[in-house]
């Protein structure tokens, strides 16, 4: 078996979503409406605050952390910041956990890996984050394990697309109706992931009373960018030729982006848990379910 797992949860009442203004964090909100669920969003609760914290978690079974400093390049030049909100932030809500009893799930992400690899990585792969946001990120899951080390959950995710929020999808189809033709990125392997089913799999770890352990919440298969923006075109009914390849290099940024952000799954099937369906299934589902309204919106349909 892949990390470790236990069943320790025998009764959620309520449950906790910090972050839940987030275009990640408002799927997961509505996805587990069935529980009693609460969201605060980052201008009701700063995580890097101890004592709000330690009161916002007070009579919750199980905290979902979807907060955190995503800004990749901007992390370079605000390290500082990215750790308080990264490391810090994650380091009181397990803290906060671990005197109320309470299990924490905590949202991480393929940056922790440094992406040289070819093979999925395992939920034990060794971490080498290669920029100040993955290091961030890996302190923080650090921080979680320390603090709270039998009621944590870490997941880790990439390429995140959804409805509420900056995405990949969106860029590329408003591109997509502007411009004859696009250059995308082609050396970048990844799996992308609708924040929908990372909320399912939130979902099935509460529902079945999963209370530790390290999982990968990423959908399964792996594409590029470039492949990723083909299918975007297809779904839109216009001509994938009309993307062509560029090379990393070609797109110099602050931050260095994996060239491998393949993440495996075994310990979802090792905990009798579904695994992540495939990619493009679950893409073909988000188009007919709102994601074809970024094209319409942006006069693409």
């Amino acid at each position: 078996m892949v990390g470790t797992a236990q069943r320790a949860l025998d009764v959620v009442n309520r449950i906790l979503v910090v972050g839940a203004g987030g275009m990640l964090g408002r799927d997961v909100l509505s996805t587990l409406g069935d529980y009693d669920v609460t969201g605060l969003t980052r201008s009701e609760l700063d995580i890097t605050d101890v004592s709000a914290v330690e009161t916002a978690v007070l009579g919750f079974d199980v905290v979902i952390n979807t907060a955190a400093f995503t800004a990749v390049d901007d992390a370079e030049t605000q390290q500082a910041l990215a750790f308080a909100i990264n490391e810090g932030g994650p380091k009181n809500l397990a803290r906060a956990c671990h005197l109320e009893g309470s299990t924490l799930i905590h949202l991480s992400t393929d940056y922790v890996f440094d992406g040289t690899t070819e093979v999925p990585y395992a939920e034990n792969s060794p971490a080498n984050p290669q920029s100040v946001y993955g290091a961030s990120k890996y302190a923080g899951e650090q921080a979680v394990l320390e603090e709270c080390p039998e009621h944590s959950i870490i997941l880790r995710t990439s390429w995140l697309y959804g409805e509420h929020g900056s995405c990949f999808p969106r860029a590329i189809l408003r591109a997509g109706s502007e411009k004859d033709q696009l250059t995308v990125v082609d050396d970048q392997h990844g799996q992308p992931t609708w924040t929908i089913d990372v909320a399912r799999m939130i979902q099935n770890l509460v529902d079945h009373q999963i209370s530790a352990g390290i999982f990968h919440a990423t959908n399964s298969g792996v594409t590029t960018w470039h492949g990723f923006a083909r299918k975007l075109f297809e779904l839109a009914g216009w001509d994938p030729e009309r993307v062509s390849r560029a090379t990393t290099d070609a797109y110099p940024r602050p931050a260095p982006r994996p060239a491998w952000s393949v993440l495996g799954h075994e310990n979802w099937s090792a905990q009798g848990l579904s695994s992540p369906r495939n990619w493009e299934v679950a893409l073909e589902e988000a188009w007919s379910n709102g994601l074809s309204n970024f094209a319409r919106r942006d006069g693409a349909l």
